[in-house]
């Protein structure tokens, strides 16, 4: 019978452990060797009481994953073989044919441990030591970190998910002959739609809708759902979502393309405008000397939340002035930042944002106000 088998993602053996609990049938749990124990225990006590058969006819329990945490606590995503194998392909096309995958996330990240379940059925071999690759599979945060490291010349093509890429990082890793893919998806999703440089399309094999302002998927490889604590995965027949909401726009070229509007739970109500924290993310990135930035609500009793950003400087920071002028000429009124402060962003393992922590450390006094 299967069992969940925990492993820790700092173990130097993880390739061939994973091997072995998948030939045995078992289901590996890669866990973050940073964590508390206390948290740890309780990821393996909750994946022990899942329910690892797959009563919708696509194979039994295969991996068993964590979300990244980025907005909350790591849940615990339980998915089939069939529903990660069944994009290979698509994927090993996207890495232009690579040999290596550089994974600078550790494997207790979803990003990362598909990247090793795709090498164990005879994909790129997984590069987790930083030797040399010719492909890379990571973050934004993670390829920025490889473009200014000796590491970026003999990458040859990179695939780029977690969070939103920034055009002139793109274009920087394009300049060092990349091929650069970027996409979104989720933990519970697994790839969803892919971005060349001229917007975000279906991933091969998915189907998109747009209801009520929110994104579902038809879609192979959609998670069977959640090992303990439920998630945000939904379905409705054989369509899912995770709640992000979003719209399609004309593209140049006539087709259609997802603009991505970020969590329905995560929008900031300020007087009358709601505002999508990403769409002033994106904005404040493009402000020279800002490298990456977390945008959330105050909380206030007349007007509902004022918005706040955290920013995280590249290199000098810019002054209070510079950056509400610059806000007044990318944002409209509502949408900009009536709070700055200025810090390193936390971020999961994966490198992505961690926007509940961010959130936490300005409301408890940790982060402090730019003042001038």
């Amino acid at each position: 019978m299967s069992r969940i088998v925990p492993l820790r993602d700092d173990d130097p053996a993880l390739l061939e452990l994973l091997r072995e609990a998948r030939s045995a049938g078992d289901v590996p749990l890669v866990v973050d060797g940073r964590r508390p124990a206390s948290h740890l225990a309780a990821a393996v006590d909750a994946a022990s009481h899942a329910d690892l058969e797959c009563p919708d006819g696509s194979g039994p329990i295969a991996w068993a994953t964590l979300t990244s945490g980025s907005s909350g606590p790591p849940r615990i995503v339980l998915r089939s073989h069939a529903s990660w194998a069944s994009s290979f392909a698509a994927v090993a096309e996207l890495l232009n044919g690579g040999r290596a995958v550089a994974l600078p996330a550790p494997a207790s990240s979803s990003l990362t441990l598909f990247s090793l379940a795709h090498a164990l059925d005879g994909g790129p071999r997984a590069v987790l030591d930083g030797a040399a690759a010719d492909c890379f599979h990571g973050t934004p945060e993670a390829l920025r970190r490889l473009l200014e490291s000796d590491a970026a010349s003999g990458i040859r093509s990179a695939l780029v998910g977690g969070s939103h890429l920034d055009p002139a990082l793109r274009a920087r890793a394009e300049a060092e002959g990349m091929r650069v893919t970027a996409y979104y998806g989720a933990a519970e999703l697994s790839f969803v739609a892919v971005d060349h440089g001229d917007g975000l399309m279906p991933f091969p094999g998915v189907e998109l809708r747009v209801r009520d302002g929110e994104l579902w998927v038809r879609s192979p490889y959609v998670a069977r759902g959640y090992a303990g604590a439920p998630g945000p995965l939904r379905r409705d027949g054989a369509w899912a979502t995770v709640g992000d909401r979003a719209e399609l726009v004309r593209a140049e070229d006539g087709g259609e393309r997802i603009r991505l509007l970020g969590r329905a739970d995560g929008a900031i109500l300020s007087a009358s405008a709601t505002i999508v924290p990403d769409e002033v993310e994106a904005a404040l990135r493009s402000v020279p000397g800002v490298r990456d930035a977390v945008v959330f609500g105050l909380p206030t009793g007349r007007v509902g939340a004022l918005v706040a950003a955290l920013v995280e400087p590249d290199g000098t920071l810019p002054s209070l002035a510079t950056l509400r002028a610059a806000a007044a000429e990318r944002l409209a009124p509502a949408h900009r930042p009536r709070r700055w402060y200025a810090a390193e962003l936390p971020r999961t393992a994966a490198g992505k944002p961690a926007r509940a922590e961010a959130v936490r450390r300005v409301l408890e006094g940790e982060v402090r106000p730019i003042e001038r």
